[in-house]
């Protein structure tokens, strides 16, 4: 990765977006799976993105904390370029600890919770806000026990993730996310590896993050709860961007034949 060119969008546009991916390719040896995806999120939006698997939803979801280097283009989230600093016309990689600094200000809610295992629910929550960020760990235990409560687990603060739920390891993910006082909570299928019972009580607490107006970018698969809370839904095939809009435009009255099959075969 070399130059912005084409790609850097003005500083006048920049304070407005949450998310701004301008031009962003990526590429597994001969595999493309980016192939130019522009995405602008404003701050307090919601975006979901579909599509199938290998359409690289998942991928462009995780360059935008560069646990996924791009080969081209770039990202910045809450103004501030990612994973690089620019030199001149040239883009260096910045250092580990400053790329962790980074990701300490974007949530990530993974498929398979993450959690520590050999850390109480509450060490989870608060171990990114005392390490990464450096912020009180009283301060941030009080936070941390507030944000339990508001997804319903505060009950198992003092428990280990094995004695949980996936729907309660879930939400200890997502309380753990907002405990970085995030610019934007990133969702990659975060109801997948849940028991169909235990799905409701994850998308309630993401709902009302949407409700609240935190910025969300989801990847999923539920095609109702995107009806309900996205401002926009993304549909991705083969590594670019097939269609976009309102939920109401690209679910209710999709224009692209691959969006329409899509639908079909989900619905």
């Amino acid at each position: 990765m070399t130059d912005e060119k084409s790609t850097a969008p003005s500083t006048a546009a920049a304070p407005a977006l949450a998310v701004d991916v301008r031009g962003v390719h990526k590429s597994f040896g001969s595999l493309k799976v980016l192939d130019g995806v522009d995405l602008q999120v404003g701050t307090g939006e919601v975006t979901v993105i579909l599509g199938p698997s290998g359409s690289g939803k998942s991928t462009l979801l995780r360059t935008l904390n560069h646990l996924e280097k791009v080969d081209r283009g770039t990202i910045r989230v809450g103004g501030d370029l990612i994973g690089y600093r620019r030199r001149g016309n040239k883009l260096h990689e910045l250092r580990e600890t400053e790329i962790l600094r980074q990701r300490s200000r974007i949530g990530f809610v993974f498929q398979n919770f993450n959690l520590f295992p050999h850390l109480t629910v509450l060490e989870n929550v608060v171990e990114a806000p005392v390490s990464a960020q450096r912020r009180p760990r009283d301060h941030v235990e009080r936070e941390a026990i507030a944000l339990l409560e508001r997804v319903g687990v505060a009950d198992k603060a003092h428990d280990y993730p094995r004695q949980l739920s996936g729907g309660q390891q879930q939400r200890v993910a997502i309380a753990r996310a907002l405990a970085l006082r995030p610019t934007v909570i990133l969702f990659d299928e975060p109801t997948s590896a849940l028991d169909p019972e235990l799905v409701g009580e994850v998308l309630a607490v993401i709902r009302g993050l949407a409700e609240d107006g935190t910025t969300l970018v989801i990847v999923t698969h539920e095609i109702g709860f995107a009806r309900e809370v996205a401002d926009t839904v993304i549909f991705m095939d083969h590594g670019v961007i097939v269609e976009r809009g309102t939920a109401e435009d690209v679910l209710d009255d999709p224009q692209h034949a691959r969006t329409r099959a899509f639908l079909a075969s989900v619905l």
